[in-house]
């Protein structure tokens, strides 16, 4: 059974920037498709950016150009780097990974039903 491990989360002023982790157990980064979410009271939980086996990147339109996503195979270990931090990024981040049914997954995908395995969620507020 794979697990996923949050990290990273906290409060910032908008305009500052915080690095989410993700790691793994077993050797599921290198070949899976991963992604984050996040997801604010009341309402549906929004794929912020995906990353597959060969590291192709996919982000929403909310994020991008403020927000990276990467991974470490070495270290099972994905990571969500965001800057310019608005306070509409205020949000429960989790990580969330689907396990290549062959050799690897490709194309991550932003919706939520796509993906099998999630984290515990991390926080991150970022006040005005």
């Amino acid at each position: 059974q794979v697990h996923l491990v949050e990290s990273g989360g906290g409060s910032v002023q908008a305009g500052g920037s915080l690095r989410l982790s993700c790691t793994a157990s077993g050797n599921t980064v290198s070949t899976a498709c991963l992604a984050w979410f996040r997801q604010t009271p009341g309402k549906e939980r929004e794929g912020v950016a995906g990353i597959d086996a060969l590291g192709d990147q996919r982000y929403a339109d909310s994020v991008k150009g403020r927000f990276t996503i990467s991974k470490d195979n070495a270290v099972s270990t994905l990571f969500l780097q965001m800057d310019r931090l608005t306070p509409e990024d205020t949000a429960m981040y989790y990580c969330a990974a689907k396990p290549a049914k062959f050799s690897r997954c490709l194309g991550a995908q932003l919706v939520d039903i796509w993906y099998e395995i999630w984290g515990q969620g991390t926080q991150i507020t970022v006040s005005s």
